[in-house]
Order: structure tokens, then sequence, then C-alpha cells
């Protein structure tokens, strides 16, 4: 990890597993501020800036689905659900709302710090407050929108993920399989939906793509002049 100092927030009413959490990641080099409720985490989030919500859905009051849904309408801090419930059902609907992954209890802490690990990786890879431009197309990550001539787009939060893995690697091409593992999609028909809804935001002629091209049998790579 990078010697900066990442600011995590741990929401969870069960204090045991709060004060593991919060130890285990403090004694890997972060920052950590916990919350019991949605309501003590909304007042934090409002008067400290974090690098990543760890967040229990099952919660008295407002539970973690709700709370990743309001968060991630006025933000994009990164969001890892923990849940008891591990069914497929519940994991695609966090992931639905916005949330960056998902790890169901009981969990090993140094799973969940990996994780924590990755994602504060793959987003400081680029600054996602600087505009990126695609040709003509202005990317804006952190309000998760493109611009093209005078028309704006918005993006998804899986379209978001693909977008600052493959602007922070121009050049290099990305399987099918590998655009997968970034945007948690597992049909290949669903990840050429999401390229082709790309390329219709990015490109002048999403037909003829200049930018975010195909590479036949290898999948897909993006240039930047």
């Amino acid at each position: 990890m990078e010697k900066i100092k990442y600011h995590i927030l741990v929401v969870d009413d069960d204090d045991r597993i709060r004060e593991l959490v919060k130890e285990y990641i403090k004694k890997n080099g972060f920052v950590v501020s916990t919350a019991n409720s949605a309501e003590e985490a909304k007042i934090k989030v409002e008067y400290f800036k974090f690098d990543l919500i760890v967040l229990d859905v099952m919660m008295p009051g407002q539970n973690g689905f709700e709370l990743t849904e309001e968060i991630k309408k006025n933000s994009d801090i990164p969001i890892i659900l923990l849940t008891a419930k591990g069914e497929v059902e519940n994991r695609i609907e966090g992931l639905e709302l916005g949330a960056d992954d998902y790890l169901g209890k009981p969990f090993e802490p140094k799973e969940l710090l990996l994780r924590i690990q990755n994602i504060i990786k793959k987003n400081k890879k680029i600054d996602l407050n600087k505009i990126s431009n695609i040709g003509e197309a202005k990317v804006d990550l952190n309000k998760m929108s493109i611009q093209l001539k005078n028309k704006i787009s918005k993006i998804n939060n899986v379209e978001k993920k693909v977008l600052i893995e493959m602007l922070a690697n121009t050049g290099k091409t990305y399987s099918r399989l590998q655009i997968g593992e970034i945007s948690n999609i597992v049909q290949e028909r669903s990840i050429d939906v999401m390229i082709t809804r790309l390329r219709q935001k990015i490109e002048l002629n999403p037909k003829n793509p200049k930018y975010l091209q195909t590479i036949r049998g290898a999948g897909y790579v993006l240039w930047i002049e």
C-alpha cells in the first residue's frame, strides 16, 4: 500500500465485529472511524472525507442496502457490504444499488483487508476528480457522466469500474473474462452490451469505434490519442 493514510468508515451495529474490524484495519496502516447505525454513519459522511465504507447490511432502522442507495446518490465513496445473507439475489441487489464489493459473514479479516486494498488501489490509479478526454468525449468519473459534443450521458457504477481500469491502462487488451471480473458481470453477452453502451457515449461513430475497439479473439482495448 502507499504511505498515504486512507480513511475507512466501519458501520456495524455489532460492537464486537465493529471493533475487531477497526483494530485489524488500523494495524495495517489505515485511519479508521466507526458508526453503530446508518444515522451515525450519515453524520460522519457529512463532516469527514472517507476513502471507503465497510457497511453491514442487517442493521436496525435503515439497513445497509438503503444506506448504500442514499449515499451513492450524492457521493462516489466505495462501499463494501457485509452481511450474514449469502444468497445470490442479495449480493446482486447490493451491487445494483452501487456497492463496489460484497463479503458474507462470517469472514476472515485478512480477506476484508485485501478487498479494501484492491478497491483503493483501483480507484487511486487515476484522479477521479480530473476530466479524462477520450477523443472528443469528456469523461467525468466523479460526476459519473460523459459529455460528447452537446450531449451528456450518465454512466452507472459498472461502467465506471471498467472505465477506471481501462483509463489507467490504455492500450492494454482486456478479455471478456477480465472485464467480467472487473464489473462483476458473468454473462459474455451482457459484457458485450455494456461495451456497446459505452461506445454510444464515447464514440462519434459507435459502429466504427476509434477508441474503444474490439481485438478479434482477444477482447477489448481503449486507445487514447
